[in-house]
């Protein structure tokens, strides 16, 4: 029975479970450690106008220095673009070539003045040295689309900047699960479980969660097929205070059910989790992801308790969080642990320590025996001559014995 129990770690003969064809390939996973999708797109059916009917989404989505580039060219463009129409008009009004003439713009006579003053104009820095003239109305209402523009680039720098400080991306990463999963007992059932925390002191609302089994299988033309396969967690809804252990148990209608240590070796499937909550602080619905591979569940751990009690509050230590412990799990799949349950011989007691094993008296036999016990002992008397041995005295060990006395034959009652 011993050898039915044994506790691995995570990188015991991985590499040593091979196919027909020899090693198993690496391949690329589905979901990433972060939570992100392995997944490239291509031939997108007008993708670039998908694009630019929702800039805000995709300016949002994009990397920052991506972002810093494209705010940056718009400001520098839009100050170039209008400090080229201040010198046409310029050149055209006369007062690059005659200083005398009154301008259209005060001391804008050349290309490096025009760009001057409209960057001052659109950032509303104001020197003093450069401004506008009332002698040309096309100048004017250059200034004033110049200043809308302004306003509308502004707008979105702002907007997306904060969009994309306020990510629930930025928020998921506070969100963090264990490294491994892992299989151990649990009330005398085998259970997957997996470990997720919030970094943050603040509550989550509302959190829920769900584990899904990812299996792809390629084929010899390119075909990829996916196929996802839920599983059943005991406690979905989780209000995450402190980090808690996420549980499946592995059950009839499981897709582990039928899986043993050799068989989880040799699986080729991603177990990806998640947990989707509201921040109670914003309001904002996130999402953190992650995902497992055989290799990551580890059968015969448990996790570490990381909470601990003290006088005003509790302390969780989360140096704690991905530490596991070795247990005594068999290495059998669920089917077969069942079953073996099920034929374990049950405890039988001994009649001598069995509440039936001695029959149960009735009341009055009960009686019986209690008068029985009360009764003095009876004594039988015999009177020999001298020559005989003493008398003695013997105590009846059965009911029939009745009180007597037995006299020699030469005494008479006379003599008595």
């Amino acid at each position: 029975m011993h050898k039915q129990y044994k506790s691995v770690s995570p990188t015991d003969d991985i590499t040593a479970v091979t196919t027909e064809n020899g090693h198993q390939p690496r391949k690329h996973r589905y979901v990433r450690k972060e939570g992100t999708c392995d997944v490239v797109f291509r031939h997108v059916p007008e993708e670039w106008l998908l694009f630019v009917n929702d800039i805000f989404t995709t300016l949002v989505e994009i990397r920052w220095r991506v972002m810093f580039l494209i705010f940056a060219l718009s400001y520098i463009l839009s100050w170039l673009f209008f400090g080229i129409l201040f010198w046409v008009i310029a050149l055209a009004h006369g007062d690059i070539k005659d200083h005398t003439t009154d301008p259209c713009v005060y001391e804008v006579r050349s290309f490096t003045a025009a760009f001057l003053f409209s960057l001052e104009t659109q950032t509303t820095i104001g020197y003093g040295f450069r401004g506008m003239s009332e002698n040309c109305m096309i100048a004017i209402i250059i200034v004033t689309i110049q200043d809308v523009m302004s306003c509308v680039i502004d707008t979105f720098v702002i907007g997306i900047a904060v969009a994309k400080m306020a990510s629930a991306r930025k928020r998921a990463q506070t969100v963090g699960f264990s490294n491994c999963a892992v299989i151990n007992l649990r009330d005398d059932y085998l259970c997957l479980s997996w470990r997720v925390g919030d970094f943050r002191r603040h509550h989550l609302v509302e959190g829920m969660a769900r584990a899904q089994i990812v299996r792809s299988t390629a084929h010899a033309t390119g075909k990829m097929d996916v196929t996802y396969e839920d599983l059943v967690i005991q406690q979905r809804d989780i209000i995450l205070v402190t980090p808690t252990t996420i549980c499946h148990r592995i059950e009839p209608g499981s897709p582990l059910y039928k899986m043993s240590l050799v068989d989880l070796r040799k699986a080729d499937f991603e177990l990806v989790v998640s947990f989707t909550y509201t921040d109670d602080s914003t309001g904002i619905l996130h999402q953190t992801r992650t995902s497992y591979t055989p290799a990551e569940i580890l059968w015969g751990q448990l996790f570490q308790e990381m909470i601990r009690v003290s006088r005003r509050h509790y302390r969780v230590d989360y140096i704690l969080f991905n530490q596991t412990a070795k247990v005594l799990v068999p290495e059998v799949s669920a089917e077969e642990y069942e079953h073996k349950k099920q034929l374990r011989p049950s405890p039988r007691h001994s009649p001598r320590h069995s509440p039936h094993g001695t029959p149960r008296l009735s009341p009055r036999s009960h009686r019986q025996n209690h008068e029985n016990f009360l009764k003095p002992p009876k004594v039988m008397v015999e009177l020999v001559n001298d020559s005989q041995p003493e008398p003695t005295i013997s105590t009846a060990q059965e009911d029939k014995h009745q009180d007597t006395l037995t006299l020699p034959n030469d005494l008479t009652s006379t003599e008595m």
